[in-house]
Formats: C-alpha cells, sequence, structure tokens
C-alpha cells in the first residue's frame, strides 16, 4: 500500500481519544458501597466506571449493583432485542428484590426493564464526535537464530446509533525472514446493521478488501449484504448469523497466475460469537463462508479468532488467529493463508 493509503486508514481507524463526561454518576452496591463516578458502559455482565481519583477503568460485577442513577444518555439494549436512548435511574428496592431499571428519553415518555434483561449499555451522545468506540492491538516478534522478524498491527472503530451501527477494522502483518521472501497481509474490513421491527433482526452489509502475497493476491474485493438474527445475547455470550449474496473481485499476480481479474457471484454465510467471562476474558470468533454461485462448487473461506485477557484498566492481553482458504484456487497459487500474533490491546472512546 502506498504513503496516501496508509495515512488515510490511520486518520480513519486511530480517531484521538474523545473527551470524558463529568463524574457525576452514582452507584449504590448491594453491600451498601456508593461510588460517584462516570459510567462507560456495560457488557459481558460487567458495568465500566471511571472514579475521579482512580486511573483507568475499573470493572464493577452488574449482578451486585443495587441502585444507580445518571442524567447522562446511553444506548441500551434488552436481551429480548428492544433498544432504547435515555437516561438512567432506579426506583429504591427491599431485600434481594430484582433492580428495575428507568429508562426516560424526554420527560414525557419512561420505559422500566429489570436488571437482568439489561445486556449492553454504551455512552452516546447528541454530538457526532462521541459516538465512537474502538481498540487498537499490536505485537511484534524478533529471533535472532534466523533473523526472523514477525509484526501485526489491529485497529477497530465503530459508531453507534439506537437502531444502527457502522464498523471498520484493519489488520496488517509482516513476517521478514534472512532465509526467506518477506510475507506481507493487509485486510479491511468495512459493515454496517441495521435492526429490522423484529426484535433481534436485522440487515446487513459487508465490505472486505484482502491483499495476501502468501496466495499471490494483489487484491481481492468483496461486497454484499443480507438478512441477520442474533441467536443468542445475554450478558455471558451473544451470537449471530446472516445469509444473503455477494459479489467478489481477484486481481492476482499476472507473472504467476497468468490471468487478469476474477469476477464472481456467491452466497454469503457471515457467523459470530463472542463468551464473555467477569474480570477476566473474552473470546471472539467471526467467520465469513462464500461458496460460489457462478463458479459451482468454489468455496472462499475467512475466518477471525481472538482471546483477550484482562491486564489493568484499558489494557489486555490478546491472542490472534486469522486464516483465509480457497478450495480452488488458481494454478501454481496458494489455497491458504494463515497465522497466529499476540500482544497488548488497548480501548478507547466508550468500550
Amino acid at each position: 500500500m502506498n504513503l496516501r493509503v496508509i495515512i488515510f486508514i490511520c486518520i480513519v481507524l486511530f480517531p484521538p481519544p474523545l473527551f470524558a463526561r463529568e463524574k457525576t454518576d452514582v452507584i449504590v452496591m448491594k453491600n451498601g458501597d456508593r461510588m460517584t463516578c462516570e459510567i462507560k458502559g456495560l457488557s459481558a455482565g460487567v458495568l465500566s466506571v471511571k472514579l475521579s481519583y482512580a486511573q483507568g477503568t475499573i470493572g464493577v460485577e452488574w449482578a451486585q449493583v443495587a441502585r444507580l442513577e445518571s442524567n447522562q444518555l446511553f444506548l441500551i439494549r434488552a436481551e429480548d432485542g428492544t433498544v432504547y436512548t435515555g437516561k438512567l435511574s432506579t426506583g429504591e428496592t427491599s431485600g434481594e428484590r430484582p433492580m428495575n431499571i428507568q429508562i426516560a428519553s424526554v420527560p414525557e415518555k419512561e420505559v422500566e426493564i429489570s436488571q437482568s434483561q439489561l445486556i449492553k449499555l454504551d455512552q452516546t451522545a447528541q454530538t457526532f464526535r462521541r459516538r465512537f468506540d474502538g481498540a487498537i492491538s499490536t505485537g511484534i516478534l524478533y529471533s535472532k537464530g534466523n533473523e526472523t522478524t514477525q509484526y501485526n498491527v489491529a485497529s477497530q472503530v465503530e459508531y453507534r446509533r439506537e437502531r444502527w451501527s457502522g464498523q471498520a477494522s484493519f489488520n496488517s502483518s509482516l513476517a521478514a525472514s534472512s532465509r526467506a521472501s518477506d510475507s506481507t497481509r493487509n485486510q479491511i474490513d468495512l459493515s454496517c446493521m441495521k435492526l429490522l421491527r423484529w426484535n433481534n433482526w436485522f440487515y446487513s452489509g459487508a465490505g472486505n478488501f484482502l491483499q495476501s502475497s502468501v496466495q499471490g493476491i494483489d487484491l481481492q474485493t468483496t461486497l454484499g449484504g443480507g438478512i441477520g438474527r442474533f441467536l443468542r445475547n445475554s450478558n455471558q455470550s451473544s451470537l449471530y448469523i446472516v445469509g444473503g449474496l455477494a459479489w467478489q473481485n481477484a486481481q492476482y499476480k499476472t507473472y504467476t497466475a497468468r490471468q487478469g481479474a476474477q469476477n464472481a457471484a456467491a452466497g454469503l454465510i457471515i457467523t459470530d460469537l463472542k463468551i464473555f467471562r467477569f474480570k477476566k476474558t473474552d473470546l471472539d470468533v467471526s467467520a465469513v463462508i462464500l461458496p460460489g454461485i457462478t463458479e459451482a462448487g468454489r468455496v472462499r473461506t475467512n475466518l477471525n479468532a481472538s482471546y483477550y485477557i484482562k491486564v489493568f484498566g484499558d489494557l489486555s492481553w490478546n491472542m490472534s488467529f486469522y486464516g483465509n482458504w480457497d478450495n480452488q484456487p488458481p494454478p501454481t497459487l496458494s489455497g491458504s493463508d494463515y497465522g497466529t500474533s499476540s500482544g497488548l490491546s488497548w480501548t478507547f472512546g466508550n468500550r
């Protein structure tokens, strides 16, 4: 990729940190502890907060929260797929009675849901800039014995509204050795999701741009869309699947494949699984399968998996796997490219 492309990616996928909100939210725990803080969000059964007298983000077990109060705006997702935008408050509860959350989107409208039904909470605002969140990961490995260097850089940014969201991610890896030719892999993924009237149903659009020296791919472009559904959406895990159609254009190294660009129509199957554990780990596995329509019998597959171990604050240690497979590659070219990496991850914005 040339310098202009790299600059563009950095501008889009590495935005500067967002301005913090005022730390005026109030949380009361079941054991009586009271915190005045900034509520960052709720995910995987963990309520993330920031205190004015502590560094980094603190994770609070959502099931142990007895009361909360905030005049800030949040995007709220319920277990049945319903979404809301509003401010949060709770009434008084006694004993072990479950807490109910009041969501006030406007003064004339208020919705109440139980604590166990609220599975996702994200900061939002009226301004465009403060609706972003994202993560940056990097890793490097060097071996003097065979003079081998490997690095991996990944970035993800997401923009969310009440009933739709957009996401962009970038992944780049390089392996250089004095005893073999360098191998590079660069991938950009774009996606958007819009909720339908039926809870947990949505339609989605996706774009993928891949360069792989191992497979002899100069540029592989995939554009597609379809209808999807959340099969599971809770504080412990989420799983969705999308089915649709896609178009793919692949440009190979002509001196190897001796052919021009390939254009093909294909079916599109996307699945994404996330598993969460309080204070400990996250697992994220996504797969894209493209069974050929105009090229009967040809199947392309893309798999990405990441396992995160919390270190402290917004830092995590990650171990990742990527892979691309093509069961009918052009003659003399490899049908697969896969690898692993590990390193540090830093989340920013509303995460």
